[in-house]
């Protein structure tokens, strides 16, 4: 592995999730995996040793670092699984959003609960006829004195239903199309919030994944987040932090199959020899190896570059999702192909990893999308 030259502070925060992903995560993933049980008694360790923070300025409570760190430890969790490493960065999706937008007033209401992690967070953008489309959102914010009220429904939510804060994105004014889009803080327990079923999911199963209900929902104007009409602009500034967090669970991903396909390699014997010894299987894994550090190159300067404040990140944040989840497919599977058809077995976990690096490939926009806002960037920037 390169060296990142990591603070004193960073490889501290490093070794520590790596010891809750051996001793915590790994002795749970399949089971958690076949129960579909969200892993509450993880999280409590991770709140115990103050992670939910490593993102949040001091005067909330947090640690004061940035995106780089909760990339170091979702990469370390997601190692080991990344179903129960999501649960734990879909929280900081749901929190960018207070952090971005929120007064102080409003950062001292939710954020010091959410980086100690008594509370978890979850972001509310996807509805069943807008995934990509974010434009075309359905769910409606009337203000009425001073209230709003909501109606509609929010699709495939990241810890739906599990946690306590929500932020959510909701039309205040649809003559406007994006631009009558607004950001709202809804808590579970609000009359007229509810949740739907939890979803069967092929992969990340320890994580719950709900719709969100909004029928009348009564909010005060105060839990608007920023100004009425910033909302399509917030989610995608939002995105622009989030998405180096989702290489960073690909990345981990793609490097726990590694790990697994290596070590399978130097133990199963063919022909009298490990199977590590053959031309074939060295190529694949050089491949898989060189993949896994050009991913982690990346995810790691995308992370650096939107915590050092710079405007324009949202193609090289666009590129750290797109490339990591794509290696992380590719890897996944050649791990599968390494373990033979020991690999296509629920016993083994090989098969795991390939589940649950999918839907890196899909969520917070798929890589189609990535490759239009990466594209749209380059243009831009040639017309200048």
């Amino acid at each position: 592995m390169i060296d990142y030259l990591l603070t004193e502070e960073q490889l501290m925060i490093r070794d520590l999730c790596r010891q809750i992903a051996d001793e915590k995560i790994r002795p749970m993933a399949a089971e958690l995996d076949k129960t579909e049980e969200f892993p509450w008694e993880i999280m409590k360790v991770m709140a115990q040793s103050d992670l939910f923070g490593v993102y949040i300025d001091p005067k909330y409570g947090g640690m004061g670092g940035g995106v780089f760190e909760l990339c170091i430890a979702t990469e370390e969790f997601s190692k080991a699984c990344g179903g129960i490493a999501l649960c734990y960065s879909a929280s900081a999706l749901g929190t960018y959003p207070i952090i971005l937008y929120g007064n102080d007033e409003q950062k001292q209401k939710y954020l010091p609960d959410l980086a100690s992690g008594k509370k978890l967070a979850a972001f509310g953008l996807t509805e069943p006829s807008a995934g990509s489309d974010a434009s075309a959102l359905q769910t409606t914010a009337d203000k009425q004195g001073d209230h709003y009220i909501l109606n509609g429904v929010k699709h495939f939510i990241t810890n739906g239903g599990d946690a306590e804060t929500y932020t959510i994105i909701a039309m205040t004014d649809k003559k406007k199309g994006a631009r009558g889009a607004s950001l709202f803080v809804v808590e579970k327990g609000t009359p007229g919030f509810t949740f739907g079923k939890k979803e069967d999911k092929m992969g990340i199963r320890a994580s719950s994944t709900r719709e969100l209900i909004f029928n009348n929902c009564k909010i005060p104007k105060e839990n608007l987040l920023g100004k009425e009409g910033m909302g399509f602009i917030a989610a995608m500034r939002t995105f622009d932090q989030s998405r180096p967090g989702i290489g960073a669970q690909a990345l981990g991903i793609a490097q726990g199959a590694l790990d697994h396909a290596l070590r399978y390699s130097k133990q199963r014997k063919q022909f009298g020899q490990s199977i590590s010894s053959f031309q074939g299987i060295q190529w694949m894994l050089a491949d898989m190896a060189t993949q896994v550090e050009a991913s982690r190159a990346l995810v790691y300067a995308s992370a650096r570059e939107v915590d050092a404040g710079k405007k324009d990140v949202a193609m090289h944040s666009a590129m750290a999702k797109m490339f990591a989840s794509d290696v992380a497919m590719k890897v996944a599977t050649d791990a599968v192909q390494i373990f033979g058809g020991y690999g296509y077995m629920k016993e083994y976990p090989a098969e795991k990893y390939m589940r649950d690096a999918k839907i890196t490939q899909i969520y917070e926009g798929t890589n189609q999308i990535q490759r239009n806002i990466i594209a749209m960037a380059l243009i831009k920037e040639m017309a200048k």
